[in-house]
């Protein structure tokens, strides 16, 4: 597909801005990582040959203990698999990721009592919370959650925005000016307030959350959209377009929506990263997703009530620093690099 002239220099100006260039490389391997996670966090092996024959447990079904010579039925330890071939020298070996913990799973020890510390020794590199669950396994999986959501709530908002934004702004009449009022009506609503309201009702999901957060969350980008497409309507190749007899569905998808992109993209990052905020704010207020869900707003929360674990709130506030940084500047130089007035703040 060959690339508009206008739309490569955008993006050429947008690789000169280094710390927004540089800030997207690094906000998409965390998001590649996460995606990947099972193989770098997970307490299930990557690969264990056992008696001449090769498993992969981890994207495969569960693998009882029996098969490998333990005596129950239930899922292979596979930390203690690995333990016992090392003990008993043979041709038998399992490879376990760099941490060898799931988000889910509590490390207990004996006379002792969590959270525990960062160590080393037991792979745990940033410590445990309060009931043993591995942090760094709870960051990374919690990000993805994050990320994932703050996607499809970006995708269903702009979807809605966008759609009724331009049909406002190119239609007007009494389409527009019904749809303003309704706009003024739904920005007046209260979401937190309904999202109490349906928590104490029933215990909501991620899917409750994101039809909830995308219900009231369309109105901003609309009332952008709307402007937008008033502004390009009374442009004389739209004028001419229509004198030319070209039908208001070609206008709108082939002229109007291409030329508004750029308002589109730059808005696009503040979205993201209001939508991981908005995620973790519920979590921590205990709204958001139910237990035990992996979420930066829960690992929050218990850093607030154990500050003397100083590993927890360090670790989650350290993770929401970096990429709430790496999404805003994305952000900026985005919006600077499709500015049409070219403003050099970053140069």
């Amino acid at each position: 597909m060959k690339i508009d002239p206008a739309t490569l220099k955008k993006i050429k100006r947008f690789q000169s801005i280094k710390r927004g260039y540089y800030s997207l490389i690094a906000i998409s391997l965390f998001i590649v990582l996460s995606l990947f996670a099972e193989l770098f966090i997970n307490s299930r092996a990557l690969l264990v040959r056992y008696d001449g024959r090769y498993y992969f447990p981890t994207y495969g079904e569960m693998i009882p203990g029996r098969v490998f010579g333990f005596d129950y039925d239930y899922e292979t330890n596979y930390r203690e698999l690995q333990k016992r071939f090392r003990e008993a020298p043979s041709d038998d070996w399992a490879l376990m990721p760099l941490v060898p913990y799931n988000p889910y799973e509590n490390d207990l020890r004996q006379d002792d009592y969590p959270p525990f510390p960062p160590s080393f020794t037991e792979k745990h590199f940033l410590g445990t919370d309060t009931i043993g669950r591995d942090i760094l396994s709870r960051l990374l999986y919690g990000f993805r959650t994050a990320i994932l959501f703050s996607l499809a709530l970006l995708f269903a908002t702009y979807g809605v925005g966008i759609s009724l934004g331009c049909l406002m702004g190119y239609l007007g009449g009494r389409f527009d000016l019904v749809f303003q009022r309704v706009i003024e009506i739904w920005t007046n609503v209260p979401v937190l307030y309904v999202i109490i309201i349906i928590s104490s009702i029933l215990v909501p999901n991620a899917m409750i959350l994101l039809l909830i957060m995308a219900f009231f969350g369309w109105t901003s980008i609309t009332w952008i959209m709307r402007t937008a497409t008033y502004k390009e309507k009374t442009r004389e190749y739209v004028l001419a377009l229509k004198a030319l007899g070209a039908s208001d569905a070609r206008i709108i998808f082939k002229h109007i929506l291409p030329n508004t992109l750029s308002i589109i993209v730059t808005f696009a990052p503040f979205a993201l990263s209001s939508g991981i905020v908005a995620l973790t704010s519920l979590d921590y207020l205990g709204f958001g997703l139910p237990a035990p869900t992996p979420s930066w707003g829960e690992l929050l929360q218990q850093g607030w009530s154990n500050m003397d674990a100083w590993w927890i709130a360090s670790a989650v506030i350290s993770a929401m620093i970096l990429t709430l940084l790496t999404v805003t500047f994305v952000g900026e130089a985005v919006r600077e690099a499709f500015d049409p007035k070219l403003f050099t703040t970053y140069e």
